[in-house]
C-alpha cells in the first residue's frame, strides 16, 4: 500500500499574504461602514426574537473567541500534531520565530505569537478608548453613534468593570487570529475555520456585547497581528 502524499497548501505564499491582506482590507473597511448602523443593528436585536438553535449554537461558537476555549484548541493541535512544539522561551529564540533553535518550534512560536499579537493590540485599544458596550448603554440618551462613546449614555447603577470595552471586540480578534494560524498550518480547513470565526463575531453581536463596528475592526486587528507574525513562512508539509 502506497502512503498517502502530503497535503498541499491551497496557495502559494505569497497568494495566501495577498489573501490575509486583502480580508484585513474588507473587515476595516466593513468595520469603519458600520459606524452609522450600529446603533439600528443593536437596537433590530434588542427588540427580535432570534430562534433558540440559533442562538444555542452562537454561544457554542464564542468557545472559538475565548480565552479557555482558544488555550485547549491549542493545546490539542500540539498535542496532536508532532510537527509543532511548545516554543523555547529562552534569548534569542524569545525574541522573534525566526530564533527558535527546531522548525517544529518555530511553527509553534509562529502559531502562538500569530494568536496573541492582535488580542494583545486590541486589550491595549481598550484602554485607551471607551465604548460603552450595547447592553449596558441607555438608547434614550444616544442621538447618535458618537454618543456611544464614552460615559455619557451609560444606564444609571453600579457599572461592571468592562461596560466601557466594547471598542474594538477581543473575542473578535482571538477568533480572528486563531482562524488565520490554524489556516496557516491546516489549509484543508480554512472554511470549516472561517465560519467558525465567523459565528463567534456574530455572537458578541447577538449577546449584545458588541456592536457590528466593534466586532469588524477586532476582526481586523486579529488577522493583521497573524499575518505579522507568521511573515512568509510556511510548513514544510505544505510546501
Amino acid at each position: 500500500m502506497t502512503a498517502s502524499p502530503p497535503a498541499r497548501s491551497f496557495l502559494p505564499v505569497t497568494a495566501a499574504i495577498k489573501m490575509r491582506v486583502v480580508t484585513i482590507t474588507v473587515l476595516a473597511t466593513l468595520g469603519l461602514l458600520s459606524f452609522p448602523t450600529d446603533i439600528a443593528v443593536v437596537l433590530w436585536i434588542q427588540s427580535s426574537s432570534p430562534p433558540k438553535e440559533l442562538l444555542r449554537y452562537l454561544n457554542f461558537a464564542e468557545v472559538f473567541g475565548h480565552g479557555i476555549g482558544v488555550a485547549m484548541i491549542m493545546l490539542g493541535a500540539f498535542c496532536l500534531d508532532r510537527s509543532i512544539q511548545f516554543p523555547s522561551i529562552t534569548w534569542p529564540a524569545i525574541y522573534w520565530p525566526t530564533y527558535q533553535p527546531t522548525t517544529a518550534k518555530r511553527y509553534g512560536a509562529r502559531m502562538l505569537g500569530g494568536l496573541l499579537a492582535g488580542p494583545l493590540t486590541v486589550l491595549f485599544l481598550k484602554q485607551l478608548i471607551d465604548r460603552a458596550r450595547p447592553r449596558s448603554t441607555n438608547f434614550d440618551l444616544v442621538t447618535s453613534v458618537l454618543d456611544t462613546f464614552g460615559t455619557a449614555a451609560l444606564v444609571a447603577g453600579p457599572r461592571g468593570s468592562s461596560d466601557l470595552h466594547s471598542f474594538p471586540s477581543g473575542h473578535s480578534a482571538t477568533a480572528a487570529a486563531l482562524a488565520t494560524v490554524l489556516i496557516w498550518k491546516y489549509p484543508q480547513g480554512r472554511l470549516f475555520f472561517f465560519i467558525l470565526a465567523g459565528s463567534a463575531c456574530v455572537q458578541r453581536i447577538f449577546s449584545m456585547s458588541h456592536y457590528p463596528s466593534d466586532a469588524f475592526l477586532g476582526a481586523a486587528c486579529g488577522v493583521l497581528g497573524a499575518t505579522i507574525v507568521l511573515g512568509r513562512d510556511i510548513p514544510n508539509n505544505l510546501k
